[in-house]
């Protein structure tokens, strides 16, 4: 952007200092109820109960609505043999439960139930919990499932695939859309290049998705998505509802690019409608779809998906343009004020959405959405960078030089030769004394930088640089280079986005770890060591809860040779059972200031495991103790 009299203006600093304090923002959050993704609140009977009497039916209870599979239900008895249930269905208290009818004359013993349902923001959740008749006994058998259906990981791979694929062909292809509507380039072959081929990707992407539909939430290899009745269920349930609405817009698009190629015409109002019903089935298939704040979280979901598709699908058609065709100054300016709108509406939409998903600071560090949008974050940083770049070699190109009231003089000649050469037109006599401002090339979307230096006063008047290998040519070679790294980083945003998606937000695991029903039985271990250095003597105390098969909690607390709490820089804690051949298993602890703590730690095998403890004291000294722990 440039002020009345052609000097630079003053916007990039403004920008910066308007993004830098958002970018901080959206690190914070606050405490909150209720969050994307199913979290169980209560079962009856409850996880490790010991009932008088056989009860008649199993009734989950969940922190949002939940869809029923067929096989929503497994119940194994003592023996670890299934047991014949009823057809799962909602209990009387609504959508967020889930019922099952168990066989009467239930014997004495343990009952294991692993349990399968599709949250309301489409994703499969699953769990596991036992309870007794008259008194608890010990089943292997049962203990083998109790973490519930896996799943398949050639599904969930292809799954991953398509969605990310999903997410950049939609954001090229509404992209590339506005920036012809917008700009209004001159006509670039290549736009209608990556027109067809991102609507062809797009449309690849949502048959796959639906085809996988059915063994993504069952857990089944890809060949589960033959299974009718599975299929007919997942295409009648929201999820599919939503990618067949994705599929008739995509269709429809479709048509409306053909329309629009055929005619010559530019895009209007009507492609407009289609990108925004195209962003809200993200919406209504995603974590926005359940939750906080609904009809806000919808609403933001779908302006944060609009405003990637602009800005980094605008990237993609700009670098088409930089390769084919030249771009005027008003081209420019236009696409700016674009750009700099969506990365404005990115970042507001981007602050509401950490804050709903993350919770809190701590969700940041120690859990795997956290850690997940803290590398998004970076890559955004490292985007913006690439973005300033950009600018400033667009600013060594685009400053026209200003006329002196003297005449058509050499000096004015060999600039006017200059600014020629570097956007690809004729360099005639000037209709003025000025250089007109429409023959400019194109500038990337990003923050402006420092002002351009002027023409060096040494070249020989009448010279063409560009001619002989001068520095415009190599100016445009980097700006395109820095505008390819521009979309690169975007992509490798929208694959962390994928991710993000289809994890667990922190919010709603620190709801899961709080909804988690108490139970006595926790493994309590002290550890000594002794580094063999002067006050590198102590005992790590590992407490394991519920200390059971399945999903447990591990704190361990350092205690210095004084018997008061010590800080050590690295704990590690890692399980193997060597009778299954099982390990070693990473705890995956986190310092949480005090003690060192992990909320879901699987041990998915019950017996004895060898547990062993490494505490690092310093940058050279640490030591390894093992002990075994029992887990039921």
């Amino acid at each position: 952007m440039r002020c009345a009299d052609g000097r630079p203006g003053r916007r990039g600093p403004l920008r910066l200092l308007l993004l830098g304090p958002l970018l901080v923002l959206l690190l914070l959050g606050g405490a909150g109820s209720a969050s994307a993704h199913a979290v169980l609140r209560d079962s009856d009977p409850g996880d490790g109960a010991v009932l008088k009497s056989a009860p008649q039916h199993l009734t989950l209870t969940f922190s949002e609505s939940v869809a029923l599979l067929d096989d929503s239900f497994r119940v194994l008895d003592p023996d670890g043999r299934r047991l014949r249930v009823g057809e799962p269905g909602n209990g009387p208290d609504g959508a967020d439960t889930a019922r099952v009818t168990l066989p009467a004359g239930l014997e004495q013993g343990t009952y294991t139930v692993a349990w399968r349902v599709v949250s309301a923001d489409s994703h499969p959740v699953s769990g596991a919990f036992t309870f007794s008749v008259g008194k608890a006994t010990v089943s292997t058998a049962a203990a083998a499932l109790a973490t519930g259906p896996t799943e398949d990981p050639v599904t969930k791979a292809l799954h991953t695939i398509a969605r990310y694929l999903a997410y950049l062909s939609v954001a090229v292809l509404i992209g590339t859309a506005a920036f012809v509507a917008v700009c209004r380039p001159p006509h670039v072959p290549l736009h209608e290049k990556l027109s067809r081929a991102s609507w062809w990707a797009l449309l690849a992407a949502t048959l796959v998705l639906l085809v996988l539909r059915a063994p993504y939430e069952t857990g089944e290899g890809p060949l589960g998505a033959f299974d009718a009745d599975a299929a007919g269920r997942a295409l009648t349930g929201r999820p599919g509802i939503v990618l067949l609405a994705r599929l008739a817009l995509v269709l429809a698009a479709g048509a409306y690019l053909l329309r629009m190629a055929r005619r010559r015409r530019r895009y209007g109002w009507t492609g407009a409608a289609l990108a925004a019903g195209l962003a809200a089935t993200w919406a209504a298939g995603e974590h926005a779809s359940a939750g906080l704040q609904v009809p806000v979280a919808m609403t933001s979901s779908a302006l944060h998906l609009l405003a990637t598709a602009v800005w980094l699908g605008g990237l993609a058609a700009l670098l088409a343009a930089l390769h084919q065709a030249a771009l005027s100054a008003q081209a420019v300016r236009r696409f700016s004020r674009v750009a700099f709108a969506s990365v404005t509406v990115l970042v507001v939409t981007g602050v509401y959405q950490s804050w709903r998903g993350l919770g809190g600071w701590d969700a940041l560090a120690d859990t795997t959405y956290g850690r997940l949008l803290a590398i998004k974050l970076m890559a955004v940083v490292v985007l913006l960078a690439a973005a300033a770049v950009s600018r400033r070699w667009t600013a060594l190109q685009t400053t026209p030089a200003v006329a002196e009231p003297s005449g058509d003089r050499p000096e004015e000649r060999a600039v006017r030769t200059k600014v020629a050469a570097a956007v690809g037109v004729p360099s005639g006599p000037p209709a003025s004394t000025s250089v007109p401002a429409s023959t400019s090339v194109p500038a990337s979307t990003s923050v402006p930088a420092s002002p351009p230096e002027p023409p060096s006063a040494s070249e020989p008047p009448g010279q063409d640089p560009s001619a002989e290998g001068g520095p415009d040519p190599a100016h445009r070679r980097a700006l395109r280079r820095s505008v390819l790294t521009e979309v690169a980083v975007g992509a490798a945003v929208l694959a962390v986005t994928t991710l993000l998606t289809s994890t667990l937000p922190g919010r709603a695991e620190a709801e899961a770890a709080t909804a988690a029903p108490a139970v006595v039985g926790a493994s309590v271990t002290d550890v000594p060591f002794d580094v063999g250095t002067p006050g590198g003597r102590g005992t790590a105390q590992i407490t394991i809860d519920p200390a059971r098969v399945g999903d447990n909690s591990i704190e361990a607390v350092v205690y210095g040779p004084d018997g008061g709490i010590s800080s050590v820089p690295e704990l590690r804690i890692s399980f193997t059972h060597p009778g299954q051949d099982i390990g070693p298993l990473d705890a995956g602890l986190t310092d949480r200031g005090g003690y060192w703590g992990n909320s879901f730690l699987n041990l998915p095998v019950a017996g004895t495991w060898e547990m062993k403890v490494t505490v690092r004291t310093s940058d050279v000294d640490q030591i390894a103790e093992t002990r075994a722990v029992t887990i039921r």
